[in-house]
């Protein structure tokens, strides 16, 4: 007899599509097989049961500027659980002149209180941490085994201080995750817009060039092989960064990259509708062009992208609109993270543009195995039994007032999906039953990222 038994559901694995019942104990996968018993039994059948979601690019509490993002670790926790997701990687940002181990220990203090489901944290390294490379093999012990650089924005880092930083997490064996934009280009374009009266958000992405996002990547991949590195690239948002990745694995160079759905769902006419709305979808990199959306489609249906995550940054309509007096001045970010698996089933599997198992490998599996999650994104006999029943039939439109993010819109808003979770399992609870919310504040772990080769 089981603690709990997910019955006769269709079982969607990376590598398998099979039917029959998962039976678990102790918070573990226990048994795979036919006419399995347990005290509580979820019936799945006409159902997909998959690993429970990772996604590996989240904010939350995330301070930019006078703002922060608006989800904390249990409102972002929360929607990700209605999401199907039950484990996130946010993100440590140390202060100059604060040890890497402290910076961990209070944003872990953070988390802890709050997040309902398991997290990990990659750790930041900016300019004001070059002369703490020598923490890093300690950092990693405690847990953070990935960490991230920056092209753009404050924490953007130099070619020369790339290579450094590149070295050093390559010779402990972590993962560096970069941010790649050109950011002299664009500071140049903002500046050449701003002047010329082009202040709209609409310029946006035309102050953020794809030939630049493509050229940043291009450029720290070769620093990344000189380094002695692998890499991973976030947020992909154009064909041309595409190609860059490609070229990098044909050559055999350890690259691998991730897309996110607001770069498959949306595209930059949002960006001109009038006042606030137009504000609202501003992110880094921006939305692309229609073209360039359905070629990341076409990119990720031929297995380029190894990973689908969020970037989920959010920041409430009265921040997004607080100063529109020049689309640099707007906080960037959207929220995904409930969508997230939902959309790329709906839009990806139901469109016939990707397989049942390519969505879960880009959703669950292969996030927890690149960054060293051991027990989870898998269904296997003694990992975690982290687990989604999911209703392919289910019909529904996105709709800001229904989903558990705090922003208050979405940019998704109005799109109609077919397929939502209706249990999400972690570690053998049910925090969501029957579509119900059950889950307490705190009961999240902290999940060491284990990159190590």
């Amino acid at each position: 007899m089981y603690d709990l038994v997910i019955a006769k559901g269709k079982i969607v694995t990376s590598t398998s599509v099979t039917e029959g019942d998962i039976g678990i104990n102790n918070g573990k996968i226990a048994a795979l097989g036919q006419n399995l018993e347990g005290r509580r039994v979820i019936d799945a059948r006409g159902k997909l049961v998959t690993p429970g979601a990772v996604d590996t690019h989240v904010h939350l509490e995330m301070p930019i500027g006078k703002y922060s993002s608006t989800d904390d670790f249990y409102d972002g926790t929360r929607a990700a659980v209605c999401g199907g997701t039950t484990s996130i990687i946010d993100f440590v940002e140390p202060e100059d002149g604060q040890s890497l181990q402290d910076a961990l220990a209070e944003r872990r203090a953070l988390a802890d209180a709050r997040s309902v489901i398991d997290y990990g944290l990659h750790m930041t390294i900016g300019p004001g941490q070059l002369d703490k490379l020598d923490q890093i093999p300690g950092i990693m012990d405690a847990g953070c085994g990935s960490f991230k650089l920056y092209m753009a924005y404050g924490l953007h880092l130099r070619d020369d201080q790339l290579y450094k930083a590149l070295s050093a997490v390559g010779e402990a064996g972590g993962l560096p995750v970069v941010h790649a934009e050109n950011w002299d280009i664009i500071c140049a374009l903002i500046e050449e817009n701003i002047k010329k009266g082009n202040t709209s958000p609409h310029w946006h992405p035309r102050s953020r060039p794809e030939e630049f996002e493509a050229e940043a990547a291009g450029r720290v991949i070769k620093i990344a092989a000189t380094a002695g590195s692998r890499v991973h690239i976030f947020h992909v948002s154009c064909p041309q960064v595409v190609e860059e990745i490609s070229r990098a694995k044909v050559k055999g160079l350890p690259v691998t990259a991730e897309t996110c759905p607001q770069y498959l769902l949306l595209t930059q006419d949002l960006y001109d509708r009038d006042g606030v709305e137009g504000a609202l979808p501003v992110c880094s990199p921006p939305l692309r062009s229609d073209a360039s959306r359905r070629e990341l489609w076409q990119a990720l249906g031929s297995g380029l992208f190894d990973t689908i995550s969020t970037d989920h940054c959010p920041f409430c309509r009265e921040e997004k609109g607080a100063d529109l007096s020049a689309f640099n001045r707007i906080p960037g970010g959207v929220p995904s993270m409930e969508i997230r698996f939902s959309a790329l089933y709906s839009e990806g599997v139901g469109k016939e543009l990707i397989s049942e198992s390519q969505w879960v490998d880009l959703c669950c599996t292969t996030p927890a195995r690149l960054f060293g999650l051991k027990d989870k994104g898998e269904i296997t006999i003694g990992r975690d039994a982290d687990l989604v029943v999911f209703d392919p039939h289910k019909e529904w439109v996105v709709t800001a007032g229904e989903l558990q993010e705090t922003a208050g819109w979405t940019p998704y808003e109005g799109l109609k999906l077919k397929g939502r979770p209706v249990y999400t399992i972690s570690r053998g609870d049910i925090l969501l039953d029957e579509g119900e919310f059950k889950a307490e504040k705190g009961r999240g772990c902290f999940l060491k990222t284990r990159t190590k080769a």
